[in-house]
């Protein structure tokens, strides 16, 4: 755990300061907590009152998934057939071996912003091996390979990004990913 920097600390007092504590509520007795208590069955809007019997409750109704623009299905059978056999050559390379997090994120954002203005369709970013699953938690290694997909699809460049995938070994296996981004829409 590390320590606050100095300017750090006195933010933190300034926040401390500025909270003013939730009112106060009762606090129940050990006896009590131990009593298993069962709640009042909630009434049903719209359904009728009967003394002594209390209605069934409909089940509730399940809500869709929230939309989200999913990049695994957007290629095509050819293009993934392609990149698992190695067959597409990446255009632009990005290596993020021996960064921090932040340093990583800034790399991979300025090397998206050169691939898409130079036109590349296939970049291949090396990010390094992810931990073994036999490895002891919390892994020393595959910080930024944690992180990568997040940061891919919070980026300013989502919109471009067609699909990622583990990259063939011959251009680094389980340490590498291709990002496969999308053509520019000509404006007709």
């Amino acid at each position: 755990m590390r320590r606050l920097a100095p300017e750090e600390a006195a933010l933190w007092k300034r926040v401390i300061a500025s909270v003013t504590p939730l009112a106060a509520r009762p606090v129940k007795s050990v006896e009590a907590l131990d009593k298993p208590t069962t709640p009042a069955p909630l009434p049903v809007p719209g359904a009728p009152k009967v003394k002594g019997r209390v209605p069934p409750l409909r089940p509730p109704v399940p809500t869709p998934p929230p939309a989200r623009r999913v990049a695994a299905n957007t290629l095509d059978a050819s293009w993934d057939r392609r990149l698992s056999r190695g067959l597409v050559s990446p255009e632009s390379t990005v290596d993020l071996h021996g960064h921090t997090l932040s340093s990583a994120y800034d790399r991979l954002d300025f090397g998206l912003e050169v691939a898409i203005g130079r036109g590349d369709r296939v970049l291949l970013l090396v990010t390094g091996k992810p931990p073994r699953p036999e490895s002891e938690r919390p892994h020393a290694r595959g910080a930024i390979r944690a992180a990568v997909g997040d940061w891919l699809a919070s980026s300013r460049h989502s919109d471009r990004i067609a699909a990622v995938r583990t990259a063939h070994p011959r251009h680094g296996g389980a340490g590498a990913l291709y990002i496969v981004l999308r053509r520019p829409r000509e404006n007709s």
